[in-house]
């Protein structure tokens, strides 16, 4: 009886073998997976139902290759495979002394899967290269790098910058950040505050000329010894120094003024996407109501059409409901009116999340431009190349979206180049 009690508790352990109770050894690491860089093109010939010959060259033959996935340093957020001996009751996995998640589901006595994290010293006195295995049985320590990454940007606080403005990146890597440069310009940016996922950043405090589009330069260290490389974001940043501004800086630009239809409109500090003021539009519930703004209050008053500018871009705040609002102009197809959603062509179409500030960039169109109702280019000058009023109207009364006041906010309103 006793003997079949012991053999039933074996068979039945949780998980679904029995550690082993010798001291950890680690015999080699290996990446969980590989991607196959060497995939060719195949050209997929057939006949269409017309009887026409086609040729398809985005098929790819399959060309299975066998690969030595052992490696001796790893990236971060990547998954790995230890390979060794009685690591069954493994307690504890660290990477240069930060606790790795590891899932016990996945281990056996002679393999454990882990993901580096992203917490990982690589440079510094913390970049010890060792990975650590703990169990119930003692630890084991190996010698593994941990690589140092590439600064990576996923998000902005903004796309647009001026002269001393900061902006906030958001992304990983930023820890080993040394210094930002402008592409275009030899001028550096000020590092303001740093940690791994978080970069902000300040512009210099001079204008830099000939910069309208760029991207950034970080440098970054990326060994013990103190060497250096310089990764270019992939994200488009404009300055606004160089641009034509209806409204930035927490006020109106090049004599725009204010020229709603509902109150309260024109500067208000309730809210800004970038300082301490933007541009309040009320739309009153039921309301076919444009809100906007006027550049004729000089005698050289408006945007004159250049082929220089590419761009309309402005930061919107959404109010109590998602719209799809209609951007107005004097000077365009349907000039500075109630046009209607079902009437207005693409480009100027701009779908306003609640709530949130939202960013837009609309490629603009030569006046000779022909009208086309599918056009994602805004024609801003398509009836005279002086152009003074810029707004936005909101078709009240649709059944698909709920009929109440609204409140939106604007800011930098620009003409880029």
């Amino acid at each position: 009886m006793l003997v079949f009690g012991l053999a039933s508790c074996r068979k039945d352990n949780s998980l679904g073998f029995t550690p082993g109770t010798g001291a950890p050894t680690i015999i080699s690491v290996h990446t969980l997976s590989k991607s196959d860089t060497s995939k060719t093109p195949t050209v997929i010939t057939a006949i269409d139902a017309n009887g026409n010959i086609t040729k398809d060259t985005t098929g790819y033959a399959i060309n299975p290759a066998a690969f030595d996935s052992l490696t001796t340093s790893g990236n971060k957020q990547d998954y790995y495979v230890i390979y060794g001996k009685n690591l069954g009751s493994t307690t504890q996995i660290t990477f240069n002394g930060v606790i790795a998640y590891f899932n016990r589901a996945l281990i056996s006595d002679n393999t454990l899967v882990v993901s580096i994290p992203t917490t990982v010293p690589t440079i510094g006195a913390g970049a010890t290269n060792k990975l650590v295995v703990t169990t119930l049985h003692g630890s084991v320590a190996y010698t593994f790098v941990t690589l140092t990454p590439v600064p990576t940007i996923v998000s902005t606080s903004d796309y647009n910058f001026w002269t001393g403005s900061q902006i906030t990146l958001t992304g990983f890597g930023f820890a080993t950040v040394s210094s930002v440069g402008v592409v275009g310009s030899t001028a550096q940016c000020s590092i303001v505050s740093q940690t791994d996922d978080q970069l902000t950043i300040q512009f210099p405090a001079n204008v830099l000329p000939g910069v309208n589009e760029t991207n950034l330069q970080l440098t970054y260290v990326y060994n013990s010894s103190g060497s250096t490389k310089v990764s270019t974001s992939t994200l488009v940043f404009v300055d606004l120094d160089n641009a034509y501004n209806v409204f930035y800086m927490n006020n109106f630009q090049n004599t725009w003024i204010d020229n709603s239809w509902a109150h309260p409109s024109g500067v208000s500090t309730a809210a800004s996407h970038a300082g301490t003021a933007s541009i309040v539009a009320s739309y009153p519930a039921g309301g076919w109501q444009i809100e906007g703004w006027a550049g004729w209050n000089s005698s050289t008053g408006g945007i004159v059409y250049s082929s220089s500018y590419k761009y309309l871009t402005f930061w919107v705040k959404g109010g109590v409901a998602t719209h799809t609002l209609v951007l107005v102009g004097d000077k365009m197809y349907g000039g500075y009116g109630q046009v209607q959603n079902a009437n207005a062509y693409t480009a100027q179409l701009i779908t306003v999340p609640a709530g949130v500030w939202t960013y837009f960039k609309i490629p603009l169109a030569a006046p000779s431009t022909p009208y086309s109702k599918s056009s994602t280019l805004l024609n801003f000058w398509a009836n005279g190349t002086t152009a003074q009023q810029l707004g936005f109207f909101l078709q009240g009364g649709l059944t698909n979206i709920p009929d109440v006041d609204e409140t939106l906010y604007f800011d930098e309103v620009a003409f880029t180049k």
